[in-house]
């Protein structure tokens, strides 16, 4: 396809003007992710009746999900399905599960998502194992200005060790931010020591009481972090230890009191947002837990070939904790702009959202249930028909929810498909609290996330 000329009010379009932008018309949106709200996105772009393609570096739809599939989400299942996805369901005799239960990851994907992208709307779009490299525009550079919004993207992905390129209209961007962990380091700064103890440190939320228990039970394992995935972990290595009385934990967080870290508990607006806290202060208290405040991660240094040291500040002064066998690391997650660094995006500086919902996002100054609902004319980037959605969106802030990223990409799929009105006609149904989620513990194998969000 050659380069699109430039349109001049006073002439007429060419022949080959006419031919270039009716093939260009024809072209796929693409949506590049299929978790939950990659997969909301072709629902609604369907519902549309527009052609899409849906790229999706796993094996399977939610393979990011299937990391914590042990951990149940914040809120019910009424709020993690979206409305055009579940109308897709509904003409295939599905299943819906109880609206008001809690779903674990492993029930969102198998009894969700699973099925979504098994309906043949779906499954006719979807490439899976597919992994985006690099999103261009089409013979044109970053620097390039004339005639760009013209010209269709080129998606550059790798399928079984083989490059492919594809074009396409517009572009959904909702890869999220799981699995681009921050480092321990209080920082924010990756060094290589870190990464050269991978073996000795997970980011995210192991499984301790199933898959992992052999990597952690009779060992020093160390939490880092003060979020609901940090206490979930050591609620779960309090009851190893209760099986395996050689476990030892720690407790490393930058709060200057561990108290700050419990919450309202008793007083919580969400009762069983409550019990979390209550029942990490009650761990505390029976001193199962060794906890470090006020502590500034600097260095994780191998101190021999089992276990690492770490070192770090507390209140200006040096300290470390040595012979540590095991680290968790909950620190939080940050998005992956490389695949997009061609292409011309409005990034915040501090959150690396997108930059029009930074002031809306900004956890210094927000809850997610306090995030005004946005769609498409927040989200638009300086690049034509390109969108950052979901968590990615958010950047490194954790106030994300998942109806919320719903809403988003409703939005923009009206806005491409012409119907502006229903676009701009931006709403969101929170639960009544006004937060994010529940996290209901009725059993210790019941967790939560690292943040009030919803874990998409």
């Amino acid at each position: 396809m050659s380069e699109f000329n430039i349109l001049t009010p006073c002439c007429q379009p060419s022949d080959e003007t006419q031919e270039n932008t009716f093939i260009y018309n024809k072209l796929p949106i693409a949506i590049v992710g299929a978790g939950p709200v990659g997969l909301a996105a072709a629902a609604h772009l369907i519902q549309y009746k527009q052609k899409v393609i849906l790229l999706e570096a796993g094996t399977e739809v939610g393979a990011n999900i299937l990391t914590w599939k042990h951990i149940r989400l914040f809120s019910q299942w009424k709020y993690n399905i979206d409305k055009a996805a579940s109308s897709l369901l509904e003409k295939y005799k599905w299943e819906k599960p109880n609206l008001e239960e809690i779903p674990t990851g492993k029930e969102l994907v198998e009894k969700y998502l699973i099925p979504l992208s098994k309906i043949p709307e779906i499954q006719e779009v979807l490439a899976l194992n597919t992994k985006v490299i690099s999103i261009a525009k089409k013979n044109i550079d970053k620097l390039k200005t004339a005639n760009r919004e013209n010209v269709p993207f080129v998606i550059y992905t790798e399928h079984k060790g083989s490059i492919q390129a594809i074009e396409a209209k517009a572009i959904i961007d909702a890869t999220g931010t799981w699995g681009n962990p921050n480092p321990a380091n209080s920082n924010g700064v990756w060094i290589q020591e870190e990464k050269n103890l991978k073996d000795k440190i997970f980011y995210g939320m192991p499984d301790i009481l199933g898959d992992s228990i052999n990597r952690y039970k009779n060992k020093k394992v160390a939490v880092i972090g003060s979020g609901h995935s940090a206490i979930n972990a050591l609620l779960e290595l309090g009851t190893l230890k209760e099986m395996n009385p050689q476990t030892e934990i720690v407790w490393i967080i930058r709060k200057e009191r561990v108290e700050e870290a419990y919450g309202g508990e008793e007083k919580d607006a969400l009762e069983a947002r409550g019990i979390l806290g209550s029942r990490i202060h009650e761990l505390v208290d029976k001193g199962m837990v060794q906890v470090y405040t006020s502590f500034r991660v600097e260095q994780l240094k191998e101190s021999d070939q089992s276990t690492l040291n770490i070192n770090g500040e507390v209140k200006g002064e040096k300290y470390s904790i040595e012979l540590i066998e095991e680290a968790i690391v909950n620190t939080g997650n940050r998005p992956n702009y490389s695949f997009l660094s061609e292409l011309r995006t409005k990034i915040d500086f501090a959150t690396e959202s997108v930059e029009a919902i930074s002031s809306l996002i900004d956890p210094n100054l927000h809850s997610c249930g306090t995030v005004r609902p946005h769609g498409e004319k927040e989200l638009r980037q300086p690049e034509k028909n390109l969108y950052i959605v979901g968590s990615k969106s958010y950047g490194r802030a954790p106030t994300f929810l998942m109806a919320t990223g719903y809403e988003q990409v409703r939005s923009i799929a009206a806005f491409i498909a012409g119907d502006i009105e229903s676009s701009e006609k931006v709403e969101l149904d929170l639960p009544e609290t006004g937060v994010c989620s529940v996290n209901l513990l009725n059993t210790n194998r019941n967790n939560s996330c690292d943040t009030d969000s919803c874990c998409s």
